[in-house]
């Protein structure tokens, strides 16, 4: 019999498990913040360009699992709504559910005038990460993502689930099943970590200065070896509590 762990957003709303506390069957896991977490995202936008009068999110509007995911989607944008309006902000949607819709999302986004683009929670955007942090670039784009990932890969901001969090907690309970734990007694656990990640060379490239209170508060910092001068810091003399990387 195959007992499973999983990591996701909402077990219940995929029919994986019957409740959080609860999950019966032959599965129990961890579920993220994602769609939660957009509001916060439309936030630091405003923070990384105080001057911009309008924000856009890119969204997926197709569904390549279950129609659950499309209602996702349309939440994300009520939440970034709703926040871009306490923010006196215009929210700009963009679609796009293929490569070359991506590339023309850019296009539409440069066309609009937005300060900062937002990437929407979603898979196919995660499946295309260096694709997105390129485009970004490519357009001068300032972009906040959902994972560290599209940091690594040339990305300038992200805000998210720190996933080191998911696979320790599901690393856990995979323990303890194998121990001979059934899998319906353990509840779905939430894992809340989430993590700003700063890329200071991108911000270069982009011609952006990072507002110094918005890095106070990152929790990790790439940088390259010359970029800490643009904001006034040293990198012998980095931000308490913040690490830095060069790349």
């Amino acid at each position: 019999m195959r007992h499973n762990v999983r990591i996701g957003s909402d077990p219940v709303r995929f029919g994986l498990v019957t409740s959080l506390a609860r999950p019966s069957g032959n599965g129990t896991g961890i579920t993220q913040l994602s769609v939660e977490i957009v509001a916060k995202r439309i936030e630091l936008a405003h923070e990384l360009v105080p001057t911009a009068t309008a924000v856009a999110l890119l969204v997926n509007p197709t569904d390549p699992i279950a129609d659950s995911e499309v209602r996702d989607a349309h939440s994300e944008v009520r939440d970034a709504q709703a926040a871009a309006l306490t923010l006196g902000l215009q929210l700009h949607v963009l679609r796009a559910s293929t490569e070359a819709e991506l590339d023309d999302a850019f296009t539409t986004f440069l066309q609009m005038r937005s300060g900062v683009l937002v990437i929407a929670t979603d898979v196919f955007f995660n499946g295309h990460v260096e694709l997105l942090a390129a485009l970004a670039i490519r357009h001068l784009v300032p972009a906040i993502y959902e994972y560290r990932q599209f940091v690594t890969a040339g990305g300038l901001i992200s805000y998210g689930p720190e996933l080191t969090d998911s696979y320790r907690l599901a690393g856990i309970y995979t323990g303890r099943i194998l121990k001979g734990e059934k899998p319906a007694d353990p509840p779905v656990q939430q894992a809340t970590r989430v993590e700003l990640i700063i890329n200071l060379k991108t911000a270069k490239a982009l011609g952006l200065i990072i507002p110094p209170a918005l890095l106070a508060t990152a929790d990790e910092v790439r940088a390259a070896r010359d970029s800490f001068c643009q904001c006034g810091f040293s990198r012998r003399h980095p931000w308490p509590g913040v690490r830095t990387s060069a790349h």
